[in-house]
This record gives structure tokens, sequence and C-alpha cells, in this order.
């Protein structure tokens, strides 16, 4: 299977199923000498791990990560970092029934077509077990950009029909609430609407908001490795995600070059913007101010409602999926597009380590200065 890697400099390779041994993941390409241990690991897989409320899978796992390699004496040695989270509470036999037949809304039949064969058993590959792996090493990516000043928060900005309202945003309320809304009247509004859904034995989707702050200006590729284009590769990549936009996104068609377009003015010695419609991101380079997506999240697929599919022989036939399944997606991939979101700024920044001679020059003369 080609397709599991992801980044140029600071590269990483997830592996493993939902109902197999384990998933992991290996991050190649992150310097030497970064603080660095399992705890640091496990409080962002900890806000992703199934169990955490009736809103999510009731699947138990602990989640527990291992570093297998690229860490010593807590700092990291430059070489590549492995890890490892066992699975503990599969149970493959809810599953057995699927084999025979094709889940709407699941790659079953995609995964047949292209490798004549699938791993039935909690969707394999393309199962949401499959994001422990981008998590794990997102939070090797986040504690590179807090030595930065680099901050990524994202967030559940709508469940259904629910929004928040941001007269009442508050951070504070979305890590204390199940849906990670940053508004706890919406997600008051959100818990009575998902109890709808489930006694129906539907799903919901929603949208995730991310806000990443403190990146400086020109990160980005200029053609086809834009800032933009990058981040949303990244977090199109998530299987449950549907939609991406940045800034104002889709508002932009409908509006004018009058109105859409971000002035600037020099203020406290620096050039600023005046507004930020086009989400910090400038030619594909981010322009010094905060950058701004959303991600569309679909409904789980996996519902007790009858459905109508067909199986192997060409039968038409009515199904109802049985197994553990998240009512709702969105809470639990907000850590996931945070994750993605610093992969693939740290690879840009990286990468804009080489952009221009001048710098380059001046490194390497303080390197010899220091050891002359």
């Amino acid at each position: 299977m080609a397709g599991s890697t992801y980044g140029n400099i600071f590269r990483i390779t997830t592996w493993g199923e939902s109902h197999g041994k384990g998933v992991g993941v290996v991050v190649d390409g992150c310097p030497a000498g970064l603080e660095l241990c399992e705890a640091d690991i496990q409080k962002f897989l900890n806000r992703r791990k199934p169990g955490q409320s009736k809103y999510t899978t009731p699947r138990k796992e602990d989640d527990a990560v291992e570093i297998l390699s690229g860490v010593f004496e807590g700092k990291t040695t430059g070489t590549p970092i492995s890890m490892v989270v066992f699975n503990k509470t599969q149970r493959s036999a809810d599953y057995s029934e699927i084999a025979s037949y094709y889940r709407p809304g699941h790659a079953d039949y995609t995964f047949d077509m292209k490798y004549g064969f699938r791993d039935y058993r909690g969707g394999g590959r393309s199962s949401g077990r499959e994001t422990i792996g981008r998590v794990a090493a997102g939070a090797v990516a986040i504690r590179i950009l807090s030595q930065l000043g680099i901050r990524i928060n994202a967030y559940s900005k709508s469940i259904g029909p629910v929004t928040i309202d941001y007269d009442r945003f508050s951070m504070d309320d979305a890590a204390g609430n199940p849906f990670y809304m940053p508004d706890n009247k919406a997600a008051q509004e959100v818990a009575v609407f998902a109890e709808k859904k489930m006694e129906e034995h539907d799903s919901v989707g929603g949208v995730i908001e991310c806000v990443i702050s403190g990146v400086m200006p020109g990160i980005g590729e200029t053609v086809f490795d834009k800032l933009d284009a990058s981040l949303s590769k990244a977090v199109m990549s998530i299987g449950a995600v549907k939609g991406f936009e940045i800034g104002d996104g889709f508002g932009a068609a409908a509006a004018f070059g009058s109105t859409n377009n971000d002035g600037f003015a020099f203020k406290n010695g620096r050039i600023i913007k005046t507004t930020n419609h086009a989400g910090g991101t400038l030619g594909g380079m981010s322009d010094g101010t905060d950058i701004v997506f959303r991600a569309a999240v679909k409904p789980t697929p996996s519902i007790a409602a009858i459905q109508h599919t067909v199986n192997k022989s060409g039968e038409n036939i009515d199904v109802s999926i049985k197994g553990r399944h998240d009512p709702m997606i969105v809470p639990r991939a907000v850590v996931v597009v945070e994750a993605m979101a610093a992969l693939t700024l740290v690879d840009l920044i990286f990468t804009n380590m080489s952009a221009r001679m001048d710098r380059i020059q001046k490194f390497y003369e303080e390197e010899r200065f220091n050891n002359e």
C-alpha cells in the first residue's frame, strides 16, 4: 500500500489496523535535543481515545503509547522516533457479518476493487484508529512548534445544526464539555440534539475550526507546496473530512475585491494586516497573522438504522451495522486536525531554512565562530 507516508524533511509513516496487534508511527527528520517523553505524547492521545463519554464509541482502550526508538535520557537523538499503541479490546467477531457485503459510507467496496482483498475487521487501515499514529507524531511536531512560540488551537465550531456563538467563546469551555465546543450553551444544545439522533440510531457531522498563532511570515512554498494547499491535503487526508476552507473560504466567491482584499498598515514598528479574509496566507505563504481554517466532518457512517446495500453475490439487501461506533466523529477528530496542521507546519518551516543564502551563511558563520 502506497500513501502511508507524509512530509518531505519532517516525515512520518503510519502503520497498523484497527483490529491488528497495534497501530503506530515512525517519525523521521526530528532534530536532536528536543525534550520528549511518553507523557508528552499521551496527553494528546487521551483527547482522541474512545470511551470518553456516551457520545463516543463505548470501545475502551487505554491507547498507551510506547516510544521504541529515537529518544535517550529524555531527549530526541536525531534518529527515527518509533512509537506504538497496542490494541487491547478489539472484538473482531462484531464484524464477521460484514465480510460478505459493502457498508454504505465505508471503503469496503473500493478496497475490494483496488486490492481484491480487505481487512473487514473495523475497517482495517481506513478505520479511525489509523489516526493514532498521526496524533502521536503531531504531538512531537507541536513540541517543536512550542519552542518557536507557535500555538495551535482547534475546536468544534458546529455539530449538526448547532453553531457556537463567538460572543461566548472560551477555550476553557471546550476542554470541559464532551463536544470540545468553546461555548457551553451550544454544547448543551448539541447534547439534546445528539440524544435524539442516537435514539433514532443515526449519527451527525459538524465543522472543526483551527487557529494557528505565532507563525512568522514566509512559511510555505510558492507553487505546488503552498501553505494553504499543504494544509488542505493534510486535513483532507483525515478519513472523515469532506471539505476544507481557509479564511473566508467559499464566502470569498460572493465577495468583491474591495471587500475581500486585506489592507496593510504600519503600527508599533511593524507591518500588519487590517483584516484577515485570506486566513493568514498570501501567495501560498504565511503572512504573519493568525492562520484560520475549517474542516467539514461527515456523520459516522456506521449506524444501526436500516440502510440499503448489496452483498458480494450482487443481491440487494438491507443492513443494520453492529459493533461499537461513535454517534459523532467531530469531538475526537479535533486533536487529529491539530496534529496534521502541526506536521505540515514543521515540515514547511524546516524546508524554509534553505530559502535564503544570507541566513544559511549567517548560521554557518556562527557555528564556525562557536567552534574556534
